[in-house]
């Protein structure tokens, strides 16, 4: 156990140390080698390069190098991810046998390796981080420390100010002052309703009851959605410290994780920093001396996409199905084991520390007038630059899509970007600069959701798309409610009729009958908001569904049924790339003359139309 002196101590020695990977400019011969790893880079043997590394280093007897792991940078697309500081230099894509190269060009003889160097949108190379287009336009507060600290080492958390939130509340503020503090920065949850933090805290606050619980729920699962996994990840103890300040503010003194087994990256590393914070005397019994008393235990979810829901996720925590309880009361008021319990979700919690810090005036002048802050987005699909971006609420999404993301690859054009993953809905191109905040996309039938953005280029078929986040709602269904359990298999089965071919113009009067009816009659908001995705679609992509309907026509093939896959001999220039890619032989052709498609051969799978660099496929 560490006192609040020692704690202080730390954070001033170590911050001596780690000043080289804020201050480009700083005084000393130390350099460090920080390597992502966070799933993706993991994936791709980061953990390999961080050993071959040090081994390179300890073989050359070079002085003065740490090689340093670290959370997600961000920029997927182009990890594993190596930056060099002080001089911030960023290397892209890079490989264990890289590594040598990078020890003697860079770190001996003082040069770049060039051809390590990451691209930037304009084809421009770039040597530092902060110098790329997917940056400049960001503004990271929940990703702070992602990509600058060693998530598993706690001094390090302390060294950029952690813990300090936490001192702060417990020697000179009020359960009522800190609350007083998250309502006026404007702070809305992350999780998708987008309920004021500070209210919430409020009404558990007030709730009568001697035990009550603090709850970050990390169970993300929409599809392509990786925020809050980044966060637990790169920054651990941000969540650690946000906890024990809610627990302070509400009155509660035990605290539960609720993340999902498929993370065991995220898992192990939290569970990890809440045995430092432990050891630390950061959690535990009158910690520093106060009559605070706080502590967090992780519980393990399934993968059950309704365990995001609050209620259902309180169910799972006590041994049960995770089902969703009715409401009214609501968990502020009979939650955990019926006790008041505040819940929130892991990018909430990751705000709190900054705004604690910096002041809620700081934080409410960030983002639009009732959309406060910023949102971390994982941004997939058919964009250039994949990842995860942070960004102040109000951005537009061309913003993102265009000036973060790089564009749509292979000159395919924009069509729709979907947010909120299964409990969202599809923006068209026309509205390419609505500001993305809560009311704005509300406005168009969207959400924000936890944050999944992905992006769709004109090879995509929204029929087809609608029908697969059904599938997933089915699948996700707990069964408890009839509108859920039933009309969504209905509006699958309907769908999967279209887009076989059997569609009829009644079909789509029925869609929008369910659609109204399970809005209205499901007990969660998973019911509630499944329609969502074939709501938003009829509304912008009727003619679509009326083609699949009436033409018998799936102009993007990816509807085998429908696909009547030709190629436009005026377009085409006989550049061969549909006949090398196609999986069946089924095109022929001589270079620089048009293309044929065999149609006895051709197996509908759309593979020519998404490599073709002239559109001449359709």
């Amino acid at each position: 156990m560490k006192s609040l002196e020692e704690i202080n101590k730390i954070r001033e020695e170590k911050r001596k140390e780690l000043d080289l990977r804020e201050n480009l400019k700083a005084n000393t011969h130390e350099k460090h080698i920080l390597v992502c790893r966070g799933t993706g880079c993991t994936s791709s043997k980061s953990g390999e390069i961080i050993d071959e590394f040090r081994k390179l280093i300890k073989e050359n007897n070079i002085e003065n190098v740490k090689v340093i792991q670290t959370g997600c940078f961000g920029l997927c697309a182009k990890g594993p991810i190596v930056i060099i500081r002080p001089e911030d230099t960023f290397y892209a894509m890079v490989k264990v046998e890289d590594c040598k190269e990078i020890v003697n060009t860079h770190l001996i003889e003082g040069k770049l390796v060039d051809r390590l160097l990451c691209k930037d949108i304009d084809g421009s190379l770039v040597k530092r981080l902060d110098d790329l287009s997917f940056y400049k336009k960001q503004l990271r507060i929940a990703l702070k420390n992602c990509g600058k600290i060693d998530p598993e080492n706690i001094d390090e958390y302390i060294a950029f100010d952690g813990y300090k939130a936490l001192e702060k509340v417990l020697f000179s503020m009020t359960q009522e002052t800190v609350i007083e503090e998250i309502t006026k920065s404007g702070l809305r949850g992350r999780g998708g309703a987008g309920f004021p933090t500070g209210k919430k805290w409020e009404f558990t606050k007030m709730a009568k009851g001697e035990q009550k619980y603090v709850v970050c729920n990390a169970d993300e699962g929409d599809p392509g959605a990786f925020m809050d996994r980044s966060i637990l990840e790169g920054d651990p103890h941000s969540v650690i410290e946000a906890m024990a300040i809610a627990g302070f503010a509400v009155g509660a003194n035990k605290g539960y994780i609720y993340v999902r087994a498929e993370y065991p990256i995220a898992v192990q590393r939290f569970r990890k920093a809440i045995e430092q914070a432990r050891e630390y005397g950061i959690l535990g019994q009158n910690i520093w001396g106060t009559n605070f008393s706080f502590d967090i235990d992780i519980r393990l979810g399934a993968g059950a996409f309704v365990c995001g829901e609050e209620t259902a996720l309180l169910e799972s925590i006590e041994g049960r199905s995770g089902r969703p309880r009715l409401k009214p009361p609501f968990p502020a008021n009979v939650g955990l084991w019926q006790k008041p319990t505040l819940i929130n979700n892991v990018e909430t919690y990751a705000n709190i520390t900054k705004i604690i810090l910096n002041g809620a005036k700081w934080y409410s002048k960030i983002g639009t007038e009732k959309s406060k802050g910023t949102k971390v987005f994982a941004l997939g699909g058919n964009v250039v630059n994949t990842g995860l971006v942070e960004v102040p609420m109000g951005t537009t999404l061309r913003e993102i899509i265009y000036d973060i993301g790089g564009g749509i690859p292979n000159g395919r054009e924009f069509k729709a970007a979907q947010t909120g993953g299964p409990s969202g809905g599809c923006i068209p191109k026309e509205k390419l600069d609505i500001p993305i905040d809560y009311e704005s996309l509300a406005s168009i039938g969207s959400m924000m959701g936890s944050g999944g953005l992905i992006v769709m280029d004109d090879t995509k078929c929204m029929v087809n798309l609608a029908k697969f986040y059904l599938g997933f709602t089915v699948d996700e269904s707990c069964g408890k409610c009839t509108p859920c359990r039933i009309g969504t298999k209905r509006m699958y089965e309907i769908l999967q009729k279209i887009t076989d071919g059997n569609g009829e113009e009644e079909d789509l009067k029925k869609l929008e009958d369910l659609c109204e009816n399970i809005k209205n009659a499901s007990v969660c908001g998973l019911g509630q908001t499944a329609p969502n995705p074939v709501i938003s679609t009829m509304k912008y992509f009727i003619d679509e569904y009326k083609e699949h309907v009436i033409d018998k026509k799936c102009k993007t093939g990816e509807c085998k049924a429908l696909a009547d896959i030709q190629i436009d001999k005026d377009k085409c220039k006989g550049c061969g790339m549909c006949k090398r890619n196609c999986p069946v032989e089924a095109i022929s052709g001589e270079i620089k003359s048009p293309h044929e498609i065999d149609k006895e051969k051709c197996i509908k799978c759309g593979t020519c139309i998404s490599v073709c660099p002239f559109k001449a496929i359709h």
